[in-house]
């Protein structure tokens, strides 16, 4: 059963095919997804990378925490299973600011 990993402290310019690279060195990678800004389309500076099996979870959170990539040292660790919560859109309207 595939397992979810956090990887935080990404560069600005990393790509998923980066993120892909690093990872398949531990195992089979079944998805690699950097978290852009909705907004800016900027990334946010982490990441999600999902592995193949535990074991091969567990090897790529002991070989690539603390690994530089794109000049910067990441964090990986296992990701928490929440469910996404939907935010409202914070666009028109005078919302809770009060108005006149």
């Amino acid at each position: 059963m595939a397992k979810k990993l956090y990887v935080g402290n990404l560069s600005y310019n990393t790509t998923e095919d980066g993120l892909r690279n690093l990872f398949n060195q531990f195992g089979t990678v079944v998805s690699a997804k950097v978290v852009f800004d909705r907004e800016t389309g900027n990334s946010k500076g982490f990441g999600f990378v999902e592995m193949g099996s535990d074991s091969e979870a567990a090897a790529a959170i002991v070989g690539a925490n603390g690994k530089d990539l794109d000049e910067r040292q990441i964090r990986v660790n296992e990701a928490m299973d929440r469910p996404r919560r939907d935010r409202p859109s914070s666009g028109g309207g005078y919302g809770n600011r009060g108005g006149w």
